[in-house]
């Protein structure tokens, strides 16, 4: 078996503010008056997901707080041997918190830049909105999304029992605009959330998706339309969406002839790094290298990366998975 940390990988489902090292977010609370426990991370369920999001949100304040998240961000991802990542970032909710809309978006693209610079890995940028928050924002934050390259793509996150359809017109207008969309549906909410996210709401990916398997027709029309699913093993189970890892759908999605790939979602709050989530694939359900080659050319094939960049990964894949001469 290869060493899974070397394989070239691309992370399409990751949250920027869910990968944040708890060291740093100690230090940048404690800069900005706020006492971060020493037991977070410790992740039960949804209820403490939604209360860690707020705790980053109180603590993410200052220009430089968003620089450093995404710097540290792209070390990480080289670490784990990433070569390309589509990162979440809710920017327009943190510059509505923090009374400058452009701030903290400006303040993440600096950083990802000298990360990229620093580290080798080519990150870009998806702007998510939550399903709950106002039409406004998610107008805001197409506009954000609209005035810089880096940014590739703006989708719906958050709660999937709030609908989709109050912001059709914001995608549709995204689209018109050359811009990428990509919703998180089927997670949490059935098949109903899925073509909703698929018809309406424009989608190019489906964030998570794992609930597609309750509509045999579904599955059929997605496996025909190649729409990819960004699968996040180890958060699903985190949240409560698995029982298990080993009862997790992911081999069903494969048997289904879908096209999956295998992401985070929010590594830094279940300690499961990328590669730690293709170990898991491994170890779990008992997938050969040219298995998690395959899952990692999907993702390349998935992403919103140019054209070169992508030949190069699914060369580096090639030769990750060619056995070394004696």
């Amino acid at each position: 078996m290869r060493e899974l940390l070397s394989l070239p990988k691309v992370h399409l489902h990751v949250h920027l503010e869910s990968t944040i090292r708890q060291e740093t977010l100690r230090e940048i609370g404690a800069a900005n008056g706020i006492q971060v426990p020493a037991g977070f991370g410790a992740l039960g369920g949804f209820a403490a997901f939604f209360a860690q999001n707020n705790l980053v949100r109180e603590c993410l304040r200052r220009p430089q707080d968003f620089h450093r998240i995404a710097y540290e961000f792209c070390r990480d991802e080289a670490a784990q041997g990433t070569r390309y990542a589509e990162a979440s970032f809710t920017a327009a909710a943190h510059g509505e918190r923090l009374g400058d809309l452009d701030m903290p978006l400006t303040a993440v693209r600096e950083g990802l830049a000298a990360g990229r610079e620093a580290f080798g890995v080519d990150v870009r940028l998806i702007l998510d909105h939550s399903r709950r928050r106002s039409l406004d924002r998610a107008w805001h934050t197409l506009a954000l999304a609209e005035r810089h390259d880096d940014v590739v793509a703006i989708g719906l996150a958050g709660d999937e029992s709030y609908p989709g359809d109050p912001f059709t017109a914001v995608f549709a207008a995204a689209h018109d605009a050359g811009l990428h969309v990509v919703h998180q549906a089927g997670e949490a909410e059935g098949p109903a959330s899925i073509r909703q996210a698929l018809d309406a709401g424009r989608t190019e990916r489906l964030g998570h998706g794992i609930r597609v398997l309750d509509d045999p027709d579904l599955v059929a029309e997605i496996r025909e339309r190649r729409i990819p699913l960004e699968v996040c093993p180890s958060s699903n189970v985190a949240l409560g969406f698995a029982p298990s890892l080993a009862d997790h759908p992911l081999p069903r999605l494969l048997d289904a002839g879908l096209l999956v790939t295998i992401n985070t979602d929010i590594p830094a709050l279940i300690d499961t790094p990328l590669t730690a989530e293709y170990t898991h694939a491994r170890e779990t359900f008992g997938y050969d290298d040219p298995t998690l080659a395959a899952l990692a050319h999907n993702a390349t094939k998935a992403s919103f990366a140019p054209p070169p960049t992508k030949a190069t990964i699914h060369q580096a894949i090639k030769t990750w998975l060619t056995p070394t001469p004696q």
